[in-house]
């Protein structure tokens, strides 16, 4: 090679490497340009109002099924556990996702992401409503699964990066009211759906949404990705192990849960070495993690942040509030339906007393933290949720004036405000600013995983309820005693439309609302332990306060 072909061939690399760098620096140019320009544009809050139907869409699906699920097992003839797995399958598949559905939206672009997740959960919400067996409807529950982790870190991270300063917060507390109101809302919106449409109508609502913010959403929202903002991207690319064991680990969990109960748990059987493999594979999960952020790849999970105290207690209360709400939300509906005769649209009437409470609270939390502080707000609210539960749970039984549901749901749901209001800022508190964004991703998933499993643990419990009052049945009634199990209560219904005498009914009702009690106070259980973390929480905080540490978020 001569002098000149040299000179030519440095120049080229040359070339190619400022090429290369430029690309980059022209992606984060021309992504400023966009926020800035979104950022001064009137058309900014159309846009959040899109990012915050899309987020409240998918919430809303997390509880909008309860109060259907009795009409649902009525007509496609469904036991306990299918209902179970119609509940939790949605948030295990959520949750397993979650953390790698977030990495995506940064690397491929957040709008991207979103609208991927619309048309997935669309075609999910399709499926579903047209779903005529068990199979098929939990199949489209895996999809919208899917479909609600792609959406809901592709709002917060857009949220994040889009708006500025003073807009920043206040888009950030429309998205968090958005979040709880929609939880709040299921209930009620479930109940006047499948009263005056049917149960699929729960599903086919989805659709027309979607598809009207898929439009929307190329109008007016920009795309933007984190690699863009970075200028470069992680090593070790995405942790395809790591999100193959979170999915087994949580999903071996909730299958031992769920069908453990109708056997007993009874050892050796498939759901009990379920449960092993489950906490096995989750462990291994942790081992990889750790692994791989100590040598530098990217993780779907930092465990590092686990040793912080309040990260970790604070995670623990998360999930126990979870685990105590969905546990109540997945049982009460059946004892509102099958054991006092409410029908759907009363029954959400009913459960709108929580959202009711929720709502109230929610708008107080923030001044309330100025008084009291975060954690003080937080065990407030779980005192109130603790409260609440246990007198519904103490006072559960046949002919209780409704009156009484309602004023223990609206204490529950006054603690619920405040405890979820504030409970975000207490789990990140300790947390350095630049792991903020894993953090809260991880927060999301732990409540995930305490969905899923409350609704799994109310089943649970309802189910070992059952099993121990239908053993003391009298003879008549004891016959009819399995069909009142596997239907979930359901049976209870046909019963009285086919006039049954009440030696019949009567009996079987009573023990459909000791079982009820029973899978209650499983809830308080866990709330209760969620209201002693949330102690050791504020403990923590108050010995480094003393110390002179002050609080990352502070």
């Amino acid at each position: 090679m001569n002098a000149q072909e040299s000179s030519f061939e440095q120049a080229r690399s040359a070339g190619s490497v400022q090429g290369a760098t430029g690309s980059v620096g022209g992606a984060i140019r021309a992504q400023d340009k966009v926020v800035a320009e979104f950022s001064a544009s009137p058309k900014r809050w159309w846009g959040l109002v899109v990012l915050a139907f899309g987020l409240g869409m998918i919430v809303l699906d997390g509880t909008i099924v309860g109060v259907s699920l009795p009409t649902i097992i009525t007509e496609l003839k469904l036991d306990i556990v299918g209902a179970q797995w119609i509940t939790t399958i949605y948030s295990v598949v959520f949750a397993a996702l979650l953390l790698t559905a977030g990495r995506a939206g940064d690397r491929f672009g957040r709008r991207t992401l979103f609208l991927v997740g619309l048309v997935v959960f669309t075609v999910g919400s399709v499926i579903a409503a047209l779903s005529t067996s068990l199979t098929p409807l939990v199949i489209a529950r895996v999809i919208q699964g899917l479909g609600g982790a792609c959406i809901l870190p592709s709002t917060l991270s857009s949220v994040n990066a889009l708006f500025r300063g003073k807009d920043r917060a206040t888009a950030f507390g429309i998205w968090g009211a958005v979040m709880a109101g929609a939880a709040a809302v299921g209930p009620l919106l479930g109940g006047i759906l499948t009263e005056y449409a049917g149960w699929p109508a729960i599903f086919w609502v989805n659709v027309p949404i979607a598809v009207v913010l898929i439009v929307l959403a190329l109008r007016l929202v920009p795309n933007t990705s984190g690699a863009a903002e970075d200028g470069a991207e992680e090593p070790g690319g995405f942790d395809i192990l790591g999100l193959v064991l979170s999915g087994v680990g949580f999903g071996g969990l909730v299958y031992g849960i769920i069908e453990g109960a109708k056997i007993n748990f009874d050892f050796p059987s498939t759901p009990v070495f379920a449960l092993i493999i489950g906490v096995v594979v989750l462990a291994a999960f942790v081992a990889w993690e750790n692994y791989r952020r100590r040598s530098a790849s990217q993780v779907l999970l930092d465990v590092s942040m686990f040793t912080y105290p309040t990260f970790s207690w604070g995670n623990t209360t998360a999930m126990l509030v979870a685990v105590g709400e969905f546990a109540l939300v997945f049982v009460l509906p059946l004892y509102l339906v099958s054991a006092v005769g409410l029908s759907t649209i009363a029954t959400g009437l009913v459960l709108a007393a929580m959202a009711l409470g929720a709502f109230f609270s929610g708008a107080m939390a923030r001044h309330l933290a100025a008084w009291i502080t975060p954690a003080g707000v937080v065990i407030l609210g779980l005192a109130l949720e603790v409260f609440g539960s246990l007198q519904l749970a103490a006072e559960e039984h046949i002919g209780l004036p409704l009156w009484l549901v309602v004023l223990a749901l609206v204490i529950y749901g006054l603690g619920l405000g405040l405890a979820s209001a504030q409970l975000t800022s207490l789990v990140l508190g300790d947390i350095p600013v630049r792991l903020s964004g894993q953090a809260s991703a991880t927060q999301s998933t732990i409540r995930q995983v305490g969905s899923a499993l409350g609704a799994a643990l109310g089943g649970m419990a309802l189910t070992v309820g059952l099993n121990r009052e239908i053993a003391d049945l009298p003879p008549m009634a004891a016959k009819l005693g399995e069909g009142l199990k596997d239907s979930a209560g359901s049976m209870l219904i046909g019963l009285r439309a086919q006039g049954a005498p009440d030696a019949v009914v009567g009996p079987l009702t009573n023990a459909f609302a000791h079982a009820t009690q029973f899978a209650l106070y499983s809830a308080v259980a866990a709330l209760a332990v969620g209201f002693l973390c949330a102690l050791k929480v504020m403990q923590l905080r108050r010995a480094a306060e003393a110390a002179g540490v002050p609080s990352e978020s502070e």
